[in-house]
């Protein structure tokens, strides 16, 4: 199990995200793209009929980026790929840092993909509006945060690619961004585009301002988020109850550590356990 360093904990309290490098093998991020590969059929675009670049001249695209969910309920062996990143032993540590004991899923796995000419994202989260499930904070010595994205990196992504990028540290700010840096067409240099490795994995904060660049990479980006949140916090509706009734049936043949991260939200009551527990 990899740990959170002391400078991984400054970085990401700093910044409000994490790049943490190599935390699948090749073989892992070979299995995750061949299931991908395999369900490519049901990968689809978004219409820019209801464009993410909302407007923005500098997010605008000639596509809507690709699309695809339900990985967790596949058939196996399509399935068992996605479903062990929700308990990976490179990041559980470090959810427990963020986020304290039971962490669970709120929504996702969602795959992002995209291809040359792929829009951009208009930046949005840090709290605007208040939003107190995504909240930051640090008291008696440690960080907390109230939902935190894991999106793992199945290709790579260069300098200048496009693709994910943010405003280092807003998610301790105490003003609203102004439009200009929303929509990156005057946002004076705050705006930094993440690059990564294949294999690698993004954390970050969901109050930190962030979206997408629009893509120029060459090659095709793949990156597939989860959105967690602390083992008492709800994000996303839907009954808070046990994991079959709040994602479906297929969560009965899953292992103990993998449902305890399916769990509905919850503070009172039976002590949360599992994998996001210490």
């Amino acid at each position: 199990m990899r740990h959170m360093t002391e400078d991984d904990k400054y970085f990401f309290d700093l910044w409000g995200y994490l790049v943490v490098e190599n935390a699948l093998t090749p073989e892992e991020v070979g299995a995750c793209n061949a299931a991908l590969d395999h369900h490519g059929e049901q990968i689809r675009p978004r219409s820019l009929d209801d464009p993410l670049a909302r407007g923005s001249k500098t997010l605008t695209g000639t596509g809507g980026r690709l699309e695809l969910t339900g990985m967790l309920g596949w058939e196996r062996p399509w399935c068992e790929p996605f479903r062990n990143l929700l308990v990976h032993p490179n990041i559980v540590n470090y959810m427990y840092e963020m986020m304290g004991p039971g962490y669970r899923l709120d929504h996702g796995p969602l795959l992002i993909a995209a291809k040359e000419g792929t829009e951009g994202h208009q930046l949005h989260g840090a709290g605007e509006p208040l939003n107190a499930c995504v909240n930051y904070f640090h008291q008696n010595g440690r960080m907390f945060c109230g939902g935190v994205t894991v999106a793992w990196q199945f290709t790579d992504v260069n300098p200048g690619d496009g693709g994910f990028c943010c405003v280092p540290g807003s998610h301790k700010s105490n003003y609203r961004a102004p439009k200009g840096v929303l929509t990156v067409e005057n946002d004076r240099g705050c705006v930094k585009q993440v690059a990564m490795k294949a294999g690698d994995v993004l954390l970050f904060c969901e109050g930190t301002s962030h979206g997408t660049l629009p893509w120029k990479g060459a090659g095709e980006r793949r990156s597939v988020l989860y959105k967690f949140a602390a083992g008492f916090m709800a994000r996303a509706g839907g009954p808070h109850t046990s994991p079959e009734s709040r994602w479906g049936e297929f969560t009965k043949d899953m292992t103990e550590e993998q449902r305890a991260v399916m769990l509905g939200p919850y503070i009172h009551g039976p002590q949360r356990h599992g994998i996001g527990a210490k």
